[in-house]
């Protein structure tokens, strides 16, 4: 990944989530896969994310909430977010 920028349609947004209960989902941009590096670790159990605020929420275990949902838990750090429908050299999301 060699472009960083933080807007454009290659771009992906500033917060999105994979739950379709939360206002940040948006089915079309998970279509094309996104992708996110958390603290230099590329991440695949994030649940949520905000690139500007600088967390990501990810699954605590096997827990459930009393509606049913994963329980998750809130990690403070710099987030990297690409569509991986572009490649290597995919624009990145980062402050």
């Amino acid at each position: 990944m060699t472009e960083e920028t933080n807007t454009g349609a290659d771009v992906p947004p500033d917060h999105l989530a994979i739950n379709p209960n939360s206002p940040f989902f948006d089915e079309e941009k998970l279509k094309r896969g996104v992708g996110i590096r958390f603290k230099g670790t590329v991440r695949t159990n994030v649940e949520e994310y905000s690139i500007s605020e600088g967390w990501v929420r990810v699954q605590a275990g096997k827990t459930l909430d009393r509606k049913g949902n994963p329980l998750t838990v809130k990690l403070q750090g710099p987030v990297e977010a690409w569509y991986e429908d572009l490649g290597e050299d995919a624009p990145v999301a980062k402050i």
